[in-house]
């Protein structure tokens, strides 16, 4: 490999000779070899964007030559359509805050707007790294600054995938709106319901996560840009974060604005750990309506079989024929992850000391994690699985008329609890069904027994009279 050779205050370093990095970031390569995941393609726009509206604010306040200022703006704008994206190299586990990733940034942007105004690629003779791509700014406010745009690009998505398979539920829910089926509790027989209030509930448990997630996008929105180093502001022009917040409002769409205190903002991860939280609570939720697909699946003929779902690929490597529920399996694992990564940012956040929180790249990488696969997850499970989703109506029908017991709470107001124990246990021992034995009883007449006995009225609730 052909390598230039560059200058840090550290002193000279071997760089590939066509990489757009530099000197500090070589360094990070070579320092952290860890998990060979690179930054989210979110998460660098994030940097670029924070580099691109400092270079505008800069120039609007004289401190950045107008050529400088456009030279920037135009290599962070091909970065922003997806250029170069190989060239940000560092390792998501690195030194804290994320320097290196911030000169990363730096670098690239520098080289490429160097070479747009006459300069050789390492040289930064026209375009420095730290004098004009990271002026007025400090790692410590330019990565929670990263972290948060890159959050507002993916949580949006993801909030609107979940809210499409709420919606997905919900076209279920009124398709098999009067289709009794049992009702489980403790995982044993209970009085009955429709499939249409069980999907109905599932939608319902899906926009409350969405909204979770969207109510903590507010707090994303207050930037402490212009803290640089310590949330003093030094080295920054007094109009500067309000510019550079207007700038990226503007670009962005989000109600960007400047965070009332800087020091609060250089301190408190609370923002990621709200986001954070929000996305378990969702995987929670996902989690636990994939764990009830793969139980009314279960089967065909052995287990509940109330569901029947698409078929995607075959289950087994030995057994022919065998349909696994694919999709709900890989969710859970999705779901999984995404509580994990929570309880990493919740000890990054409470890590953090004094004026600053180091553990920044391992948050952020943790939370696009989740926000990315979260989203992709979502998306799968309603176009593979729920979409194509039925209902076994016969099935559902030989359960609910094979358990006494789940139609018995509806006889219990007319002959007492008591009595009707009697003759669930009475059915279960002669495997009969409940009404025949109820009639054989006289418990009632046998017009009010098949009234009281109907399934369907159970599920809207009240007394069976």
């Amino acid at each position: 490999m052909t390598m230039r050779r560059e200058r840090d205050t550290l002193g000279d370093v071997e760089v590939p000779a066509d990489a757009l990095w530099g000197a500090q970031t070589q360094r990070a390569v070579e320092n952290f070899p860890i998990s060979g995941y690179r930054p989210y393609p979110a998460f660098v726009r994030g940097f670029v964007l924070v580099k691109k509206a400092a270079a505008h604010a800069n120039a609007q306040a004289g401190r950045l030559p107008q050529d400088r200022c456009q030279a920037i703006s135009d290599a962070c704008d091909e970065i922003l359509a997806g250029k170069h994206l190989d060239q940000f190299v560092v390792d998501v586990f690195q030194a804290g805050a994320g320097t290196s990733q911030n000169m990363n940034a730096n670098e690239v942007i520098a080289n490429l707007a160097d070479e747009r105004l006459g300069g050789k690629r390492g040289e930064y003779k026209k375009v420095n790294p730290n004098d004009h791509v990271n002026m007025a700014q400090s790692t410590n406010d330019v990565t929670p600054t990263a972290i948060r745009l890159a959050l507002l690009e993916l949580t949006a998505p993801l909030c609107d995938e979940l809210e499409r398979l709420a919606t997905a539920f919900d076209a279920k829910a009124k398709q098999y709106a009067n289709v009794v089926k049992p009702g489980r509790t403790h995982l044993q027989d209970a009085v009955p319901v429709t499939f249409g209030q069980e999907f109905g509930g599932w939608a319902t448990r899906l926009r409350s996560a969405s909204s979770r997630i969207r109510g903590a996008r507010g707090e994303l929105c207050e930037l402490g840009i212009g803290g640089t180093a310590a949330g003093t502001g030094l080295n920054a022009d007094p109009e500067y974060r309000a510019r550079v917040c207007a700038l990226l409002a503007q670009w962005t769409g989000d109600p960007i604005v400047p965070a009332k205190d800087l020091f609060a903002a250089m301190q408190s991860s609370a923002a990621f750990v709200r986001t954070s939280s929000g996305m378990r609570t969702a995987a929670i939720e996902l989690s636990s309506i994939s764990n009830d697909l793969r139980l009314m699946v279960s089967g065909p003929r052995t287990g509940f079989g109330e569901l029947i779902l698409p078929p995607v690929q075959p289950g087994s490597s030995i057994m022919p024929g065998k349909i696994n529920p694919s999709i709900a399996e890989m969710v859970d694992q999705v779901c999984y992850q995404v509580i994990g990564n929570d309880t990493a940012v919740m000890l990054g956040a409470q890590a953090g000391q004094l004026e600053l929180n180091v553990m920044m790249p391992g948050m952020a990488f943790a939370l696009c994690f989740s926000a990315t696969i979260l989203t992709s997850a979502s998306k799968v499970l309603r176009e593979r699985c729920i979409d194509g989703m039925r209902v076994d109506e016969g099935r559902a029908k030989e359960l609910l008329d094979a358990s006494p017991s789940l139609i018995v709470t509806a006889l219990a107001p007319h002959i007492g609890y008591a009595r009707s124990a009697a003759l669930v246990k009475r059915a279960l021992a002669e495997r009969r069904p409940l009404f025949d034995v109820a009639l054989e009883e006289k418990v009632l007449p046998e017009a009010d027994l098949r009234r009281v006995l109907d399934p369907l009225p159970m599920t809207k609730g009240g007394v069976q009279s």
